[in-house]
């Protein structure tokens, strides 16, 4: 990210040790959509209520739009009036007694008295909710609900636009119709948006990168592509629900290395940045099944021969686990039904798989949380 483009972005270092563990390093340009993932209790909140300064921590800096919001060590800290935060509750926090219209102009205190109410019509205009201005909030659903509170958090032309778990509170139909709506409305605000999510497939959907949050630790911000196939550490990969992670070692003879899996001596696409002891990751979409009637035992194709331990049928997809005689780690991968079935699978079947040298990602052997987003990749 060039300089420019930080200083009028959204930057956040935060550390202290108690009440609530902080050590937040990340940042997100202008226009840039940042989605907090991590478990519950990971610091997700806290921090979006330190950005919006109902929070303050013991030390850091967070500075938006080239304005100082937070500085410990100079003493600053802005109230959230003095921010120009938008923020989305998940609850919407509409109040009961204002119709949309009057909820939308209520947070149009910076405007003149004589233009918030053609300005507030044109919000809930962008937002779809036309004709519905006079409406109160019982006579709203859920999903309008929502499309008021975002009218609402933009009305107040922020400098950044924090999302706190905006589309839980709603069935998954309209869940999805926010979520395109929300894809839609950023290609007209050039601000920092900043979303809290547990759902890892709509942050990976809606993001433009990743931050992965533990024990109120920035462990890794990347694209969710890189994310997903790289992560930093066993840590970041468990935290993002992904299974295929093992010990090996990296070996090397004569300027060629590999990775030792047991018996198995695995090529890797690349020169691996690590040596020694390692864990190692490869995404399911790197496993693929060979046919029975037509094995291939390519170099780079890395075939090893386990059993299948577990089949799970959904639908046209099938969940395939395997296990290896030299370690209790599983391997998971995904398969068409149909193609589980045209190869004769069944729980104990000796079966061979290869694991795609593109897709082999060794990571040191100690957990290490990264935040940056130059990280080897």
């Amino acid at each position: 990210m060039s300089e420019a483009m930080a200083e009028s972005g959204l930057l956040v270092r935060l550390e202290q040790a108690a009440p609530i563990p902080l050590a937040v390093d990340l940042h997100c340009a202008p226009g840039e959509l940042l989605a907090l993932v991590g478990p519950s209790g990971s610091g997700k909140t806290t921090l979006l209520r330190a950005l919006a300064g109902l929070y303050r921590p013991a030390g850091g800096r967070i500075r938006c739009a080239g304005e100082t919001w937070l500085d410990t060590e100079a003493g600053v800290c802005l109230s959230p009036q003095r921010r120009r935060i938008g923020l989305v509750f998940q609850d919407y926090a509409l109040f009961p007694h204002l119709s949309a219209l009057q909820n939308v102009m209520l947070a149009m205190g910076h405007r003149g008295a004589g233009e918030r109410e053609a300005l507030a019509r044109e919000w809930l205009a962008r937002v779809r909710l036309a004709g519905l201005e006079n409406r109160y909030p019982a006579q709203l659903s859920g999903g309008q609900k929502q499309r008021v509170a975002v009218a609402r958090a933009l009305a107040r032309e922020p400098r950044a636009l924090l999302l706190d778990e905006p589309f839980s509170a709603v069935d998954q139909v309209t869940r999805r119709r926010l979520q395109r709506e929300l894809a839609l409305l950023r290609e007209s605000i050039e601000i920092p948006i900043v979303l809290v999510t547990h759902d890892l497939d709509e942050a990976a959907a809606l993001a433009d990168r990743l931050c992965v949050l533990h024990n109120g630790r920035s462990l890794q911000s990347a694209p969710p592509e890189r994310l997903f196939r790289r992560p930093a550490s066993p840590e970041v990969a468990r935290l993002l629900d992904k299974h295929n992670v093992f010990e090996g070692e990296i070996r090397e003879a004569a300027g060629d290395a590999w990775l030792q899996w047991g018996p198995w001596r695995l090529r890797l696409a690349t020169p691996p940045a690590v040596r020694g002891p390692v864990h190692w990751y490869i995404p399911p979409s790197d496993v693929l099944l060979h046919r029975r009637d037509r094995p291939s035992r390519g170099e780079r194709e890395n075939p090893v021969e386990g059993s299948v331990s577990e089949m799970v049928v959904l639908g046209g997809i099938t969940l395939i686990t395997l296990s290896f005689p030299h370690t209790r780690d599983s391997l998971r991968f995904e398969i068409a039904t149909h193609a589980a079935r045209r190869n004769g699978l069944a729980r104990g079947e000796a079966v061979t798989v290869s694991l795609l040298a593109a897709g082999l990602h060794p990571m040191p052997r100690k957990s290490q949380g990264e935040s940056d987003d130059d990280q080897p990749s």
